[in-house]
């Protein structure tokens, strides 16, 4: 049976009951009832009427939704999550089956319970409705960047208003199509009308493209990490991002008309800069969110250490142990689509491979496309060297008085100098074509499991190499500017290190770049302090395992020393 002040304790860690005061939280708690599901159990089914508020106050549940081969997958919930208040707030039936997957304990809140909750505490509905707007946006948005056990907490776009302002211009705009269609109806003139269409469907285009561009930003936070996405369609995108482990503050900044309609800024600061989630709705209370998941991801690694120690115990003690392991974000791996099966075309295309996998070290080069600027100038005199050449073969070959090979006054034959010239002019166009290939090719960005590394080397030149310890990135951002960029997907991933940063330019799919990146530091990072506490872990098992198994000696009554039988007392 959960105690009442633990029950109070754990609402007030929970994003959705901030405004309470404890006495509040208290009567909340009272009304709670405990129940316990094993694993594979079924907490509610699909379209079944909604009964109540679920909290997770220990263990797993599932989340999905039947389709007609079995059931799309949803979403993982763990201790401290909760569900099933949409179809309250929306008084529909459920959207989803969710079963636990262990041994779980829930909090339960009866329906009419809630449903007098939020009358009687109406500062508690905006909690709600930013968790709810979050969850719907997660369910239609889907990122391949995403660990397998990744949960989307928190996912807001800009607010409304910030797109009504954008899209003031464009309105403001529709003055001139209508100036153009009143001037035809009253001079009976076509060309004014047909200039009002085009610029009408102009405006229209704009109008959209302004919408599409608004819909295209997001701010995310997962129980992994902070991440700004942002995106403009043809020219710029990016992503921003940094563990939450980073995180040092989370705050608000709003002006007079944010506080007026309830938008802001929300500032995240980590340990290289700060992620700026800029016009979003209700920022207290995404801040709340953000700053709860915070706090968990602290506490969660705490708990990691309490069940390493436990673990090393048992293994000291003789008892069975269960595995335990993160899955972290996957690689990005390039499409099976452009599998190239042809030995002649996979020697070609190995050329221009962009990226390559030996083991556990991944190597970046830059993207074809800046080859193609590099060596633009040294093909086109090649090509045109090369079409002189075949012009003048074929003037040759058409000319009654003019060949190849003709006749001097001697008599001894000898080759047309042009044909001869060209071939020979052609040769030092081929060596620059070479030399901006080799260049183009030393430019490599690797990730090893340890280290991240960028090599730029001239041919017959300098090399310069820079390396920093794959553990100490603290931040990861990409960019991909302008239309060809975005057209060859190509950009630049940007590594911060410390005081420094490390540039991996113009690499293909940077998203997919970063991804792996990212999912090396984890795993190095997992790796480096299960090492350092495997060695302090050893030691205090061994000494608990001591005592352990010599308790009853410990315990044992002490006897006073017996006394020297030749010893005497003076009195």
């Amino acid at each position: 049976m959960i105690e009442l002040k633990d029950r109070a304790f754990f609402l007030n860690k929970i994003h959705l009951f901030n405004g309470l005061k404890e006495d509040q939280l208290a009567g909340v708690a009272v009304k709670l009832e405990e129940r316990e599901y094993s694993a594979g159990d079924v907490i509610f089914q699909y379209a079944a009427k909604p009964d109540g508020f679920y909290l997770i106050f220990k263990g797993r549940v599932k989340v999905s939704r039947p389709n007609e081969k079995g059931e799309d997958f949803l979403a993982w919930l763990i201790t401290d999550d909760y569900f099933g208040e949409e179809a309250l707030f929306e008084k529909r039936n459920r959207s989803a089956t969710v079963s636990a997957v262990e041994d779980t304990v829930i909090l339960f809140l009866k329906r009419e319970a809630f449903e007098s909750l939020i009358e009687t505490y109406k500062i508690l509905e905006p909690n709600f409705m930013v968790a709810i707007k979050s969850r719907k946006l997660a369910r239609k948005t889907k990122f391949r960047w995403l660990g397998p056990k990744e949960v989307i907490y928190f996912i807001a776009r800009r607010d409304k208003l910030h797109l009504t302002e954008s899209l003031i211009s464009p309105i403001l705009s529709l003055l001139l199509p209508a100036f153009l269609f009143v001037w035809g109806l009253l001079t009976g003139a076509v060309t004014p009308i047909a200039l009002g269409v085009i610029v009408l469907v102009g405006i229209l285009g704009w109008g959209i493209w302004k919408v599409i561009d608004w819909s295209n930003d997001y701010f995310i936070v997962t129980n992994q990490r902070v991440i700004w996405l942002e995106k403009i369609i043809g020219l710029y995108d990016s992503r921003q991002e940094a563990p939450l482990g980073t995180i040092l503050s989370v705050g608000i900044e709003t002006d007079m008309i944010g506080r007026a309609f309830d938008f802001g800024n929300v500032i995240v600061r980590t340990f290289v800069g700060k992620l700026e989630f800029d016009h979003v709705e209700h920022p207290v209370q995404a801040a709340d969110m953000i700053r709860e998941f915070w706090e968990r991801a602290k506490a969660g690694g705490t708990r990691s250490q309490k069940d390493a120690m436990k673990d090393a115990i048992r293994l000291k003690l003789g008892l069975p142990v269960d595995k335990r392991q993160d899955e972290l974000p996957p690689i990005v791996m390039e499409s099976d689509n452009l599998a190239i099966k042809s030995p002649w075309l996979l020697a070609f295309a190995n050329l221009f491979k962009l990226r390559l996998e030996d083991g556990g070290t991944v190597t970046y080069r830059k993207h074809w496309v800046v080859f193609v600027q590099q060596a633009w100038k040294p093909f086109l005199y090649f090509l045109g060297v090369f079409g002189l050449m075949l012009a003048r073969g074929w003037y040759l070959f058409q000319s009654s008085d003019q060949a190849f090979l003709r006749r001097n006054s001697l008599g001894a034959l000898r080759p047309d100098t042009i044909m001869i010239a060209l071939p020979l002019f052609m040769l030092p166009l081929l060596g620059w074509l070479v030399w901006e290939y080799v260049d183009w090719k030393n430019d490599i960005f690797m990730v090893t499991p340890d280290e991240i590394i960028d090599i730029d080397k001239k041919p017959l030149g300098s090399e310069e190499r820079r390396a920093a310890q794959i553990e100490n990135i603290l931040n990861t951002a990409y960019q991909r500017k302008g239309f060809i960029a975005y057209i060859f997907n190509y950009g630049t991933v940007t590594i911060s290190v410390g005081g420094a940063q490390l540039a991996f330019e113009d690499v293909l799919d940077p998203a997919g770049v970063q991804a792996d990146i990212n999912r090396r530091r984890m795993s190095r990072i997992a790796k480096k302090n299960e090492d350092t506490a495997n060695v302090e872990r050893e030691r205090m098992a061994a000494w608990l395992a001591a005592y352990h198994e010599n308790i009853d000696e410990f315990n044992a009554p002490m006897h006073a020393p017996e006394e020297d039988e030749d010893s005497t007392v003076s009195g």
